[in-house]
Protein backbone atom coordinates (compact mmCIF):
# COMPACT_ATOMS: atom_id res chain seq x y z
CA UNK A 1 0.00 0.00 0.00
CA UNK A 2 1.44 3.35 -1.06
CA UNK A 3 0.07 5.53 1.71
CA UNK A 4 1.30 8.71 0.04
CA UNK A 5 -1.03 8.03 -2.89
CA UNK A 6 -3.87 7.37 -0.45
CA UNK A 7 -3.18 10.66 1.35
CA UNK A 8 -3.19 12.46 -2.00
CA UNK A 9 -6.73 11.29 -2.77
CA UNK A 10 -8.01 12.03 0.73
CA UNK A 11 -6.35 15.44 0.74
CA UNK A 12 -7.92 16.54 -2.53
CA UNK A 13 -11.32 15.29 -1.33
CA UNK A 14 -11.12 17.43 1.81
CA UNK A 15 -10.13 20.48 -0.21
CA UNK A 16 -12.98 19.88 -2.67
CA UNK A 17 -15.50 19.65 0.20
CA UNK A 18 -14.68 23.24 1.11
CA UNK A 19 -16.59 24.48 -1.94
CA UNK A 20 -20.07 23.17 -0.94
CA UNK A 21 -19.37 24.22 2.66
CA UNK A 22 -18.68 27.78 1.53
CA UNK A 23 -21.77 27.85 -0.69
CA UNK A 24 -23.99 26.65 2.15
CA UNK A 25 -22.39 29.17 4.48
CA UNK A 26 -23.33 31.97 2.07
CA UNK A 27 -26.86 30.54 1.72
CA UNK A 28 -27.21 30.40 5.53
CA UNK A 29 -26.11 34.03 5.88
CA UNK A 30 -28.72 35.01 3.30
CA UNK A 31 -31.63 32.80 4.41
CA UNK A 32 -31.04 32.84 8.19
CA UNK A 33 -28.38 35.14 9.64
CA UNK A 34 -24.67 35.84 9.48
CA UNK A 35 -24.33 34.69 13.09
CA UNK A 36 -25.78 31.22 12.34
CA UNK A 37 -23.62 31.00 9.20
CA UNK A 38 -20.45 31.74 11.18
CA UNK A 39 -21.30 29.28 13.94
CA UNK A 40 -22.20 26.53 11.46
CA UNK A 41 -19.69 26.82 8.65
CA UNK A 42 -16.72 29.00 9.66
CA UNK A 43 -14.81 26.26 11.51
CA UNK A 44 -15.63 23.47 9.00
CA UNK A 45 -14.42 25.74 6.18
CA UNK A 46 -11.11 26.05 8.04
CA UNK A 47 -10.77 22.46 9.27
CA UNK A 48 -11.51 20.73 5.94
CA UNK A 49 -8.89 22.47 3.72
CA UNK A 50 -6.35 22.52 6.56
CA UNK A 51 -6.54 18.76 6.98
CA UNK A 52 -6.44 18.39 3.21
CA UNK A 53 -3.29 20.48 2.89
CA UNK A 54 -1.63 18.57 5.73
CA UNK A 55 -2.30 15.28 3.93
CA UNK A 56 -1.01 16.71 0.64
CA UNK A 57 2.13 18.03 2.31
CA UNK A 58 3.21 14.54 3.35
CA UNK A 59 2.73 13.01 -0.11
CA UNK A 60 5.11 12.84 -3.02
CA UNK A 61 4.53 15.26 -5.87
CA UNK A 62 5.47 12.49 -8.30
CA UNK A 63 3.06 9.60 -7.76
CA UNK A 64 4.97 7.22 -9.98
CA UNK A 65 2.82 4.35 -11.18
CA UNK A 66 -0.90 4.67 -11.82
CA UNK A 67 -3.35 4.15 -9.00
CA UNK A 68 -3.68 0.44 -8.25
CA UNK A 69 -6.82 -1.44 -7.26
CA UNK A 70 -5.81 -1.96 -3.62
CA UNK A 71 -5.16 1.75 -3.15
CA UNK A 72 -8.39 2.63 -4.96
CA UNK A 73 -10.50 0.40 -2.71
CA UNK A 74 -8.84 1.79 0.42
CA UNK A 75 -9.29 5.37 -0.80
CA UNK A 76 -12.98 4.87 -1.59
CA UNK A 77 -13.63 3.20 1.76
CA UNK A 78 -11.88 5.96 3.74
CA UNK A 79 -13.25 8.93 1.78
CA UNK A 80 -16.78 8.36 3.10
CA UNK A 81 -16.13 8.51 6.88
CA UNK A 82 -13.77 11.44 6.30
CA UNK A 83 -16.49 13.32 4.39
CA UNK A 84 -19.04 12.33 7.03
CA UNK A 85 -16.85 13.77 9.80
CA UNK A 86 -16.59 17.13 8.02
CA UNK A 87 -20.28 16.99 7.11
CA UNK A 88 -21.29 16.46 10.75
CA UNK A 89 -19.61 19.65 12.00
CA UNK A 90 -22.24 22.14 10.72
CA UNK A 91 -25.01 20.24 12.56
CA UNK A 92 -23.01 20.17 15.79
CA UNK A 93 -21.69 23.74 15.66
CA UNK A 94 -24.89 25.18 14.16
CA UNK A 95 -27.23 23.96 16.87
CA UNK A 96 -29.29 21.39 14.98
CA UNK A 97 -28.15 19.13 17.82
CA UNK A 98 -26.59 20.00 21.17
CA UNK A 99 -23.06 21.22 20.53
CA UNK A 100 -20.28 23.38 21.94
CA UNK A 101 -22.19 26.62 21.17
CA UNK A 102 -25.49 25.50 22.73
CA UNK A 103 -26.44 27.47 25.85
CA UNK A 104 -26.33 25.75 29.26
CA UNK A 105 -25.30 22.40 27.83
CA UNK A 106 -24.12 19.39 29.82
CA UNK A 107 -21.19 17.29 28.61
CA UNK A 108 -23.27 14.14 28.06
CA UNK A 109 -25.84 16.08 26.04
CA UNK A 110 -23.06 17.55 23.93
CA UNK A 111 -21.59 14.06 23.41
CA UNK A 112 -24.98 12.76 22.31
CA UNK A 113 -25.22 15.77 20.00
CA UNK A 114 -21.92 14.73 18.39
CA UNK A 115 -23.28 11.19 17.84
CA UNK A 116 -26.50 12.60 16.37
CA UNK A 117 -24.52 14.87 14.06
CA UNK A 118 -22.35 11.97 12.88
CA UNK A 119 -25.45 9.83 12.26
CA UNK A 120 -27.27 12.59 10.33
CA UNK A 121 -24.19 13.22 8.20
CA UNK A 122 -23.68 9.51 7.49
CA UNK A 123 -27.35 9.14 6.65
CA UNK A 124 -26.96 12.07 4.27
CA UNK A 125 -23.80 11.13 2.40
CA UNK A 126 -24.85 7.48 2.08
CA UNK A 127 -28.32 8.65 0.87
CA UNK A 128 -30.01 6.57 3.57
CA UNK A 129 -32.39 9.28 4.69
CA UNK A 130 -32.98 8.17 8.29
CA UNK A 131 -33.00 11.13 10.68
CA UNK A 132 -32.67 11.85 14.40
CA UNK A 133 -33.97 15.43 14.20
CA UNK A 134 -36.75 15.57 16.77
CA UNK A 135 -37.95 17.82 19.62
CA UNK A 136 -36.17 15.51 22.08
CA UNK A 137 -32.79 15.95 20.37
CA UNK A 138 -32.77 19.39 18.72
CA UNK A 139 -32.51 22.59 20.80
CA UNK A 140 -34.33 24.39 17.97
CA UNK A 141 -37.53 22.48 18.80
CA UNK A 142 -39.67 22.62 21.94
CA UNK A 143 -41.15 19.25 22.99
CA UNK A 144 -44.93 19.41 22.84
CA UNK A 145 -44.97 22.79 21.09
CA UNK A 146 -42.96 22.50 17.85
CA UNK A 147 -45.22 20.80 15.31
CA UNK A 148 -42.67 20.48 12.48
CA UNK A 149 -39.20 20.05 13.99
CA UNK A 150 -37.28 19.56 10.74
CA UNK A 151 -38.79 22.70 9.22
CA UNK A 152 -37.85 24.62 12.39
CA UNK A 153 -34.12 24.16 11.64
CA UNK A 154 -32.08 26.94 9.96
CA UNK A 155 -32.78 26.86 6.22
CA UNK A 156 -29.10 26.98 5.30
CA UNK A 157 -28.44 23.85 7.33
CA UNK A 158 -31.38 22.09 5.66
CA UNK A 159 -29.79 22.91 2.30
CA UNK A 160 -26.49 21.43 3.55
CA UNK A 161 -28.42 18.36 4.70
CA UNK A 162 -29.95 17.93 1.23
CA UNK A 163 -26.68 18.70 -0.54
CA UNK A 164 -24.86 15.91 1.31
CA UNK A 165 -27.36 13.45 -0.18
CA UNK A 166 -26.97 14.95 -3.64
CA UNK A 167 -23.17 14.64 -3.46
CA UNK A 168 -23.40 11.11 -2.07
CA UNK A 169 -25.98 10.03 -4.66
CA UNK A 170 -23.73 10.03 -7.70
CA UNK A 171 -20.76 9.31 -5.48
CA UNK A 172 -17.95 11.48 -4.21
CA UNK A 173 -15.48 9.36 -6.14
CA UNK A 174 -17.39 9.80 -9.42
CA UNK A 175 -16.91 13.53 -8.93
CA UNK A 176 -13.30 12.95 -7.98
CA UNK A 177 -12.64 10.95 -11.15
CA UNK A 178 -13.01 14.13 -13.16
CA UNK A 179 -10.09 15.58 -11.19
CA UNK A 180 -8.04 12.61 -10.06
CA UNK A 181 -7.79 10.94 -13.47
CA UNK A 182 -5.66 13.88 -14.57
CA UNK A 183 -3.62 14.12 -11.38
CA UNK A 184 -2.87 10.48 -10.69
CA UNK A 185 -4.50 8.27 -13.29
CA UNK A 186 -6.20 5.00 -12.45
CA UNK A 187 -9.73 6.39 -12.62
CA UNK A 188 -11.09 3.00 -13.66
CA UNK A 189 -9.71 1.50 -10.45
CA UNK A 190 -11.62 4.10 -8.46
CA UNK A 191 -14.75 3.39 -10.48
CA UNK A 192 -14.49 -0.34 -9.86
CA UNK A 193 -14.12 0.31 -6.15
CA UNK A 194 -17.10 2.70 -6.10
CA UNK A 195 -19.34 0.48 -8.25
CA UNK A 196 -18.74 -3.06 -7.07
CA UNK A 197 -19.78 -5.60 -9.73
CA UNK A 198 -20.50 -5.41 -13.47
CA UNK A 199 -22.33 -2.08 -13.38
CA UNK A 200 -19.97 0.42 -15.01
CA UNK A 201 -20.44 1.16 -18.70
CA UNK A 202 -18.15 3.68 -20.33
CA UNK A 203 -20.27 6.17 -22.27
CA UNK A 204 -17.25 8.02 -23.63
CA UNK A 205 -13.80 6.91 -24.83
CA UNK A 206 -12.16 8.22 -21.65
CA UNK A 207 -13.34 7.60 -18.10
CA UNK A 208 -13.06 11.28 -17.24
CA UNK A 209 -15.45 12.08 -20.10
CA UNK A 210 -17.80 9.38 -18.81
CA UNK A 211 -17.80 10.94 -15.33
CA UNK A 212 -18.51 14.38 -16.81
CA UNK A 213 -21.37 12.97 -18.93
CA UNK A 214 -22.94 11.24 -15.91
CA UNK A 215 -22.65 14.32 -13.73
CA UNK A 216 -24.10 16.45 -16.52
CA UNK A 217 -27.09 14.12 -16.73
CA UNK A 218 -27.40 14.12 -12.94
CA UNK A 219 -27.41 17.93 -12.77
CA UNK A 220 -29.91 18.20 -15.65
CA UNK A 221 -32.37 15.82 -13.96
CA UNK A 222 -32.06 17.77 -10.71
CA UNK A 223 -32.78 21.11 -12.39
CA UNK A 224 -35.72 19.74 -14.38
CA UNK A 225 -37.34 18.27 -11.27
CA UNK A 226 -36.77 21.47 -9.31
CA UNK A 227 -38.57 23.51 -11.99
CA UNK A 228 -41.45 21.04 -12.22
CA UNK A 229 -41.94 20.99 -8.44
CA UNK A 230 -41.90 24.79 -8.34
CA UNK A 231 -44.15 25.65 -11.27
CA UNK A 232 -46.41 22.59 -11.54
CA UNK A 233 -46.28 21.10 -8.04
CA UNK A 234 -46.71 24.52 -6.40
CA UNK A 235 -43.84 24.07 -3.92
CA UNK A 236 -41.89 27.04 -2.63
CA UNK A 237 -38.52 27.58 -4.28
CA UNK A 238 -36.78 26.44 -1.08
CA UNK A 239 -38.75 23.19 -0.87
CA UNK A 240 -38.40 22.47 -4.59
CA UNK A 241 -34.60 22.84 -4.43
CA UNK A 242 -34.27 20.57 -1.40
CA UNK A 243 -36.57 17.86 -2.72
CA UNK A 244 -34.96 17.89 -6.17
CA UNK A 245 -31.55 17.40 -4.55
CA UNK A 246 -32.75 14.46 -2.46
CA UNK A 247 -35.00 12.76 -5.04
CA UNK A 248 -32.51 12.30 -7.88
CA UNK A 249 -30.01 11.10 -5.29
CA UNK A 250 -32.63 8.61 -4.02
CA UNK A 251 -31.93 10.04 -0.58
CA UNK A 252 -35.29 10.96 0.90
CA UNK A 253 -34.45 13.84 3.24
CA UNK A 254 -37.44 16.18 3.33
CA UNK A 255 -37.88 19.66 4.78
CA UNK A 256 -40.89 18.51 6.83
CA UNK A 257 -41.54 15.87 9.48
CA UNK A 258 -44.42 14.43 7.44
CA UNK A 259 -42.20 14.06 4.36
CA UNK A 260 -44.14 14.28 1.08
CA UNK A 261 -47.37 13.66 2.97
CA UNK A 262 -47.06 17.26 4.20
CA UNK A 263 -47.98 18.60 0.74
CA UNK A 264 -50.92 16.21 0.16
CA UNK A 265 -50.66 16.95 -3.57
CA UNK A 266 -51.15 14.49 -6.42
CA UNK A 267 -49.09 16.77 -8.69
CA UNK A 268 -46.13 16.76 -6.28
CA UNK A 269 -46.36 13.00 -5.77
CA UNK A 270 -46.53 12.33 -9.53
CA UNK A 271 -43.45 14.44 -10.28
CA UNK A 272 -41.47 12.83 -7.46
CA UNK A 273 -42.58 9.32 -8.46
CA UNK A 274 -41.26 9.88 -11.99
CA UNK A 275 -37.87 11.06 -10.78
CA UNK A 276 -37.61 8.39 -8.07
CA UNK A 277 -38.25 5.79 -10.77
CA UNK A 278 -35.54 7.33 -12.96
CA UNK A 279 -33.15 7.42 -9.99
CA UNK A 280 -33.54 3.65 -9.74
CA UNK A 281 -32.57 3.08 -13.39
CA UNK A 282 -28.99 2.50 -14.54
CA UNK A 283 -27.77 5.95 -15.61
CA UNK A 284 -26.23 4.40 -18.71
CA UNK A 285 -29.74 3.51 -19.91
CA UNK A 286 -31.00 7.03 -19.22
CA UNK A 287 -28.11 8.29 -21.32
CA UNK A 288 -29.08 5.91 -24.14
CA UNK A 289 -32.67 7.13 -23.96
CA UNK A 290 -31.43 10.72 -24.21
CA UNK A 291 -29.47 9.63 -27.29
CA UNK A 292 -32.74 8.12 -28.67
CA UNK A 293 -31.43 4.56 -28.40
CA UNK A 294 -34.80 3.32 -27.13
CA UNK A 295 -34.51 -0.23 -28.44
CA UNK A 296 -31.13 -0.80 -26.83
CA UNK A 297 -32.33 0.67 -23.53
CA UNK A 298 -35.47 -1.47 -23.38
CA UNK A 299 -33.46 -4.55 -24.39
CA UNK A 300 -31.56 -4.41 -21.10
CA UNK A 301 -32.50 -7.47 -19.00
CA UNK A 302 -32.13 -5.68 -15.69
CA UNK A 303 -34.41 -2.83 -16.80
CA UNK A 304 -37.13 -5.25 -17.85
CA UNK A 305 -36.78 -7.03 -14.51
CA UNK A 306 -37.07 -3.63 -12.81
CA UNK A 307 -40.38 -2.95 -14.53
CA UNK A 308 -41.78 -6.38 -13.61
CA UNK A 309 -40.45 -6.19 -10.03
CA UNK A 310 -41.96 -2.75 -9.33
CA UNK A 311 -45.21 -3.69 -11.10
CA UNK A 312 -45.67 -6.86 -9.06
CA UNK A 313 -44.97 -5.04 -5.79
CA UNK A 314 -47.51 -2.33 -6.64
CA UNK A 315 -50.08 -4.98 -7.61
CA UNK A 316 -49.64 -6.87 -4.34
CA UNK A 317 -49.88 -3.63 -2.38
CA UNK A 318 -53.07 -2.50 -4.15
CA UNK A 319 -54.79 -5.84 -3.53
CA UNK A 320 -53.81 -5.73 0.16
CA UNK A 321 -55.12 -2.17 0.59
CA UNK A 322 -58.39 -2.84 -1.25
CA UNK A 323 -58.99 -5.70 1.18
CA UNK A 324 -58.99 -3.12 4.01
CA UNK A 325 -61.85 -1.22 2.28
CA UNK A 326 -59.56 1.60 1.12
CA UNK A 327 -60.86 3.40 -1.97
CA UNK A 328 -59.45 2.13 -5.26
CA UNK A 329 -57.99 5.51 -6.20
CA UNK A 330 -56.20 5.95 -2.90
CA UNK A 331 -54.98 2.34 -3.03
CA UNK A 332 -53.22 3.01 -6.34
CA UNK A 333 -51.98 6.44 -5.27
CA UNK A 334 -50.39 5.30 -2.01
CA UNK A 335 -49.13 1.99 -3.42
CA UNK A 336 -47.38 3.50 -6.43
CA UNK A 337 -45.67 6.25 -4.44
CA UNK A 338 -44.50 4.21 -1.46
CA UNK A 339 -43.47 1.11 -3.43
CA UNK A 340 -41.29 3.16 -5.79
CA UNK A 341 -39.96 5.18 -2.84
CA UNK A 342 -38.86 2.12 -0.85
CA UNK A 343 -37.93 0.07 -3.94
CA UNK A 344 -35.49 2.75 -5.10
CA UNK A 345 -34.29 3.26 -1.48
CA UNK A 346 -35.38 6.91 -1.60
CA UNK A 347 -37.40 6.67 1.58
CA UNK A 348 -40.01 9.40 1.13
CA UNK A 349 -43.45 8.67 2.57
CA UNK A 350 -46.84 9.99 1.52
CA UNK A 351 -48.66 8.28 4.40
CA UNK A 352 -47.97 6.14 7.46
CA UNK A 353 -47.82 2.64 5.97
CA UNK A 354 -47.12 1.03 9.36
CA UNK A 355 -50.90 0.68 9.85
CA UNK A 356 -51.23 -1.31 6.60
CA UNK A 357 -51.72 -5.13 6.55
CA UNK A 358 -48.81 -7.44 7.40
CA UNK A 359 -48.35 -8.59 3.80
CA UNK A 360 -47.47 -5.01 2.76
CA UNK A 361 -44.72 -4.92 5.40
CA UNK A 362 -43.20 -8.11 3.98
CA UNK A 363 -43.22 -6.54 0.52
CA UNK A 364 -41.55 -3.40 1.90
CA UNK A 365 -38.86 -5.50 3.61
CA UNK A 366 -38.08 -7.28 0.33
CA UNK A 367 -37.91 -3.92 -1.46
CA UNK A 368 -35.46 -2.60 1.16
CA UNK A 369 -33.15 -5.58 0.68
CA UNK A 370 -33.22 -5.84 -3.13
CA UNK A 371 -33.14 -2.17 -4.14
CA UNK A 372 -33.22 -1.16 -7.81
CA UNK A 373 -30.78 -1.29 -10.75
CA UNK A 374 -27.00 -1.38 -10.67
CA UNK A 375 -25.41 1.84 -11.86
CA UNK A 376 -28.25 3.88 -10.32
CA UNK A 377 -28.22 6.07 -7.23
CA UNK A 378 -30.34 3.56 -5.28
CA UNK A 379 -29.10 1.22 -2.56
CA UNK A 380 -29.78 -2.43 -1.82
CA UNK A 381 -28.31 -5.56 -3.35
CA UNK A 382 -29.38 -4.46 -6.87
CA UNK A 383 -31.49 -6.41 -9.35
CA UNK A 384 -28.48 -7.19 -11.56
CA UNK A 385 -26.88 -9.25 -8.80
CA UNK A 386 -30.16 -10.94 -7.88
CA UNK A 387 -30.72 -11.88 -11.54
CA UNK A 388 -27.23 -13.31 -11.94
CA UNK A 389 -27.40 -15.18 -8.62
CA UNK A 390 -30.72 -16.70 -9.75
CA UNK A 391 -29.15 -17.79 -13.06
CA UNK A 392 -26.24 -19.40 -11.21
CA UNK A 393 -28.68 -21.28 -8.97
CA UNK A 394 -30.70 -22.48 -11.98
CA UNK A 395 -27.53 -23.63 -13.73
CA UNK A 396 -26.53 -25.71 -10.74
CA UNK A 397 -29.99 -27.29 -10.58
CA UNK A 398 -29.82 -28.17 -14.29
CA UNK A 399 -26.40 -29.78 -13.70
CA UNK A 400 -27.98 -32.23 -11.28
CA UNK A 401 -30.22 -33.58 -14.05
CA UNK A 402 -27.68 -33.08 -16.88
CA UNK A 403 -24.15 -33.31 -15.40
CA UNK A 404 -22.37 -33.07 -18.78
CA UNK A 405 -24.22 -30.02 -20.00
CA UNK A 406 -22.13 -26.86 -20.29
CA UNK A 407 -24.14 -23.73 -19.70
CA UNK A 408 -22.69 -20.24 -19.56
CA UNK A 409 -24.27 -17.40 -17.62
CA UNK A 410 -25.21 -14.52 -19.90
CA UNK A 411 -26.50 -11.01 -19.31
CA UNK A 412 -27.83 -9.04 -22.28
CA UNK A 413 -26.40 -11.72 -24.56
CA UNK A 414 -22.86 -11.41 -23.21
CA UNK A 415 -21.10 -14.10 -21.18
CA UNK A 416 -20.47 -13.07 -17.58
CA UNK A 417 -16.95 -13.95 -16.47
CA UNK A 418 -16.36 -16.30 -13.54
CA UNK A 419 -14.57 -13.55 -11.64
CA UNK A 420 -17.66 -11.33 -11.77
CA UNK A 421 -19.92 -14.20 -10.75
CA UNK A 422 -17.59 -15.01 -7.87
CA UNK A 423 -17.69 -11.38 -6.76
CA UNK A 424 -21.48 -11.39 -6.78
CA UNK A 425 -21.77 -14.68 -4.87
CA UNK A 426 -19.16 -13.45 -2.38
CA UNK A 427 -21.02 -10.21 -1.83
CA UNK A 428 -24.32 -12.03 -1.24
CA UNK A 429 -22.62 -14.35 1.26
CA UNK A 430 -21.02 -11.42 3.11
CA UNK A 431 -24.34 -9.56 3.11
CA UNK A 432 -26.20 -12.51 4.69
CA UNK A 433 -23.50 -12.95 7.32
CA UNK A 434 -23.36 -9.24 8.13
CA UNK A 435 -27.16 -9.05 8.26
CA UNK A 436 -27.32 -11.93 10.79
CA UNK A 437 -24.52 -10.53 12.99
CA UNK A 438 -26.03 -7.04 12.90
CA UNK A 439 -29.45 -8.33 13.95
CA UNK A 440 -27.88 -10.06 16.95
CA UNK A 441 -25.92 -6.93 17.91
CA UNK A 442 -28.95 -4.67 17.66
CA UNK A 443 -31.05 -7.16 19.61
CA UNK A 444 -28.56 -6.75 22.48
CA UNK A 445 -28.70 -2.93 22.45
CA UNK A 446 -32.37 -2.61 21.46
CA UNK A 447 -33.74 -5.10 23.98
CA UNK A 448 -37.06 -3.25 24.35
CA UNK A 449 -37.76 -3.12 20.60
CA UNK A 450 -39.74 -5.63 18.56
CA UNK A 451 -38.34 -8.25 16.21
CA UNK A 452 -39.94 -6.39 13.30
CA UNK A 453 -38.19 -3.15 14.28
CA UNK A 454 -34.73 -4.74 14.59
CA UNK A 455 -34.92 -6.71 11.33
CA UNK A 456 -36.19 -3.73 9.35
CA UNK A 457 -33.65 -1.29 10.84
CA UNK A 458 -30.80 -3.56 9.72
CA UNK A 459 -32.35 -4.01 6.26
CA UNK A 460 -32.97 -0.26 5.96
CA UNK A 461 -29.40 0.61 7.01
CA UNK A 462 -27.69 -1.90 4.71
CA UNK A 463 -30.06 -0.99 1.87
CA UNK A 464 -29.64 2.77 2.49
CA UNK A 465 -33.43 3.14 2.53
CA UNK A 466 -34.18 5.32 5.56
CA UNK A 467 -37.56 4.59 7.13
CA UNK A 468 -37.95 1.12 8.57
CA UNK A 469 -40.90 -0.76 10.07
CA UNK A 470 -42.24 -1.22 13.58
CA UNK A 471 -41.24 1.63 15.90
CA UNK A 472 -39.08 3.31 13.23
CA UNK A 473 -41.57 3.73 10.40
CA UNK A 474 -42.12 6.83 8.24
CA UNK A 475 -43.92 8.76 10.99
CA UNK A 476 -41.08 8.27 13.50
CA UNK A 477 -37.43 9.30 13.66
CA UNK A 478 -34.54 7.15 14.89
CA UNK A 479 -33.94 9.51 17.82
CA UNK A 480 -35.23 6.90 20.27
CA UNK A 481 -32.16 4.72 19.70
CA UNK A 482 -29.25 4.90 22.11
CA UNK A 483 -25.84 6.20 21.00
CA UNK A 484 -24.30 2.74 20.51
CA UNK A 485 -27.15 1.67 18.24
CA UNK A 486 -26.83 4.85 16.18
CA UNK A 487 -23.10 4.24 15.72
CA UNK A 488 -23.70 0.61 14.70
CA UNK A 489 -26.38 1.56 12.17
CA UNK A 490 -24.17 4.34 10.78
CA UNK A 491 -21.45 1.75 10.11
CA UNK A 492 -24.04 -0.44 8.37
CA UNK A 493 -25.01 2.53 6.18
CA UNK A 494 -21.35 2.96 5.26
CA UNK A 495 -21.03 -0.73 4.42
CA UNK A 496 -24.24 -0.63 2.39
CA UNK A 497 -23.17 2.43 0.39
CA UNK A 498 -19.85 0.75 -0.44
CA UNK A 499 -21.72 -2.46 -1.29
CA UNK A 500 -19.86 -4.35 1.43
CA UNK A 501 -16.78 -5.73 -0.31
CA UNK A 502 -14.96 -2.39 -0.55
CA UNK A 503 -15.33 -1.86 3.19
CA UNK A 504 -14.38 -5.48 3.93
CA UNK A 505 -11.19 -5.08 1.89
CA UNK A 506 -10.31 -2.05 4.02
CA UNK A 507 -10.50 -4.21 7.15
CA UNK A 508 -8.27 -6.96 5.72
CA UNK A 509 -4.68 -6.87 7.12
CA UNK A 510 -3.08 -7.52 3.72
CA UNK A 511 -4.45 -4.22 2.44
CA UNK A 512 -2.12 -2.36 4.78
CA UNK A 513 0.90 -4.66 4.39
CA UNK A 514 4.16 -2.89 3.64
CA UNK A 515 5.52 -3.37 0.16
CA UNK A 516 9.16 -3.29 1.14
CA UNK A 517 10.47 -5.41 -1.71
CA UNK A 518 8.45 -3.61 -4.35
CA UNK A 519 9.47 -0.23 -2.98
CA UNK A 520 13.11 -1.33 -2.91
CA UNK A 521 12.85 -2.47 -6.53
CA UNK A 522 11.39 0.87 -7.63
CA UNK A 523 14.13 2.75 -5.77
CA UNK A 524 16.83 0.61 -7.37
CA UNK A 525 15.41 1.18 -10.87
CA UNK A 526 15.21 4.95 -10.28
CA UNK A 527 18.84 5.00 -9.03
CA UNK A 528 19.97 2.94 -12.02
CA UNK A 529 18.32 5.38 -14.42
CA UNK A 530 20.03 8.35 -12.76
CA UNK A 531 23.44 6.67 -13.00
CA UNK A 532 23.08 5.92 -16.71
CA UNK A 533 24.23 8.78 -18.94
CA UNK A 534 21.48 10.33 -21.04
CA UNK A 535 21.55 10.19 -24.85
CA UNK A 536 22.45 13.89 -25.04
CA UNK A 537 25.47 13.34 -22.80
CA UNK A 538 26.53 10.35 -24.92
CA UNK A 539 26.36 12.48 -28.07
CA UNK A 540 28.47 15.18 -26.46
CA UNK A 541 31.10 12.61 -25.55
Amino acid sequence: MRKDVLFLILGWTLIALTIPLLLCGIATAWLDSIEIALYSFALPCIISPTLGLILLSITRTDTGDRLRDKEAFAAVALVWPLAVFIGALPYWFGGVFNGPFTDNIQFMDMARGAVNSWFESMSGFTTTGATVISPAMSPNCIPGSTIDCINAQPKGLLIWRSLTQWLGGMGIIMLGMMILSRIIGGGMALARAELTGPSLSKLKPKLQQTAIALWGLYIALTIIEMLLLKFIGGMTFFDSVNHALTTVASGGFSTHDASIGYFDSIAVETIIVIFMFLAGVNFTLIWLICMKEFKQAYGDEEFRSYLVYIGMAIGAMVIALISTDMALGNSFRYSIFNVISIGTSTGYASTDYIVWPMVTKIVFLILMIVGACAGSTSGGLKLLRINLAFKVAMRELVKIAQPRRIQRIRMNGEVVERQQLGLIVGMLFVWIGLFAISCILLAIFMENDSFESIISVVASSLGNTGPALGDYGPSETWAGMNSITLLITSVLMWFGRLELLTAVILLHPSTWAKEEKEQADRTAVALFKRLLPSRKEQKKD
